[in-house]
């Protein structure tokens, strides 16, 4: 595994220059055209996540120390969402990195960061094993990502090989009233990168009781913005209340928010209920943001959207899934 982790490494270095040259900001700009929710600044910190935390040579070592070293080869078939920027990119990585046979489907939606970044490792090394996904083919693993009914497709389709099928998640925070302006900051990125298109994206907050809510949300995009707008219009025709943030608004609600532009909020007494509610809720849950450990998948303030190595969607180990057959 040691060159594949030297391939990924080098991968890492040519991509904190991406944007500075003619390709990659021939490619930046058609993701943009590709999907009118992704923003240069949203790319470029994704891609800024991707070389900090999954392609430091160290991590990478470190990492990949707790899994077999000789792997047989499959071919692994990865079918990615285009929510937010590369983010299949981690699932098309481990399964390189385990020696299999990449088949990858990019989500028309991200297609372009995809291929660039897979013309990338083909240049670093041409022998990569990394194709074009094709429907009718068969594979001896999947992994899918996408939306419930998306999921529902593929665990049928593919009901009689080994699966890692993920569905819609959410992301919460838990404050106690002590945050610093820090924090502070590190949830309003929490909250609004990606336009809060993300499953790491927070749009619940747990408050304590006397606590005032207090969001501070950026200029978004104009269908962002659009969607405040609707939503903020439905809840005044229909006498509910809300709090007005500008660009999004907040409902007092212990459910997950129905949309994008609307983050929810509630209230505890003791620290002891929202463990509870986390325990109850788990399976639709993605990261808490907290500065207790009150969860498995606990990060710390601004940290949701820069996932480690270990930090595994729906908390389940893709690398224990890649070498398990």
């Amino acid at each position: 595994m040691e060159n594949r982790i030297e391939i990924f490494v080098e991968l890492g270095r040519r991509l904190r220059h991406f944007g500075e040259d003619e390709r990659s900001k021939r490619a930046l700009q058609t993701a943009i055209a590709e999907n009118e929710w992704f923003t240069q600044t949203d790319i470029l910190r994704a891609i800024d996540a991707i070389c900090e935390e999954y392609l430091d040579r160290e991590k990478l070592i470190a990492w990949i120390k707790a899994y077999p070293q000789a792997v047989q080869s499959r071919n692994v078939a990865i079918i990615m969402a285009g929510n937010i920027p590369l983010v299949g990119f981690f699932d098309m990585m481990c399964a390189l990195i385990c020696g299999h046979n990449v088949f990858v489907k990019p989500s028309s939606k991200d297609r372009s960061l995809t291929n660039y970044t897979i013309d990338t490792l083909r240049n670093i090394s041409p022998a990569i094993p990394v194709y074009d996904y094709a429907p009718e083919a068969d594979y001896d693993m999947v992994i899918a990502t996408g939306g419930d009914e998306a999921a529902r497709h593929f665990r049928t389709r593919y009901a009689t090989i080994p699966t890692l099928i993920r569905g819609s998640r959410h992301s919460v925070a838990v404050l106690t009233g002590e945050e610093n302006e820090r924090e502070l900051q590190g949830l309003q990125d929490d909250i609004f990168t990606y336009n809060g298109l993300g499953c790491r994206n927070v749009s619940l907050i747990f408050l304590p009781r006397g606590k005032q809510l207090e969001l501070r949300a950026p200029k978004m995009n104009p269908m962002y913005h659009g969607n405040y707008l609707h939503c903020k219009a439905m809840r005044q025709m229909m006498g509910q209340p809300f709090l007005d943030f500008g660009e999004c608004i907040a409902v007092e609600d212990a459910g997950f928010s129905p949309n994008i532009s609307q983050i929810n909020y509630c209230y505890y007494d003791e620290i002891e209920e929202v463990q509870d509610w986390l325990t109850q809720n788990d399976n639709s849950l993605q990261c808490v943001v907290c500065r207790e450990p009150l969860h498995p998948r606990a990060v710390a303030f601004g940290r949701a959207q820069y996932p480690t190595l270990t930090d595994y969607a729906d908390g389940v180990d893709v690398m224990k899934f890649l070498t398990s057959i």
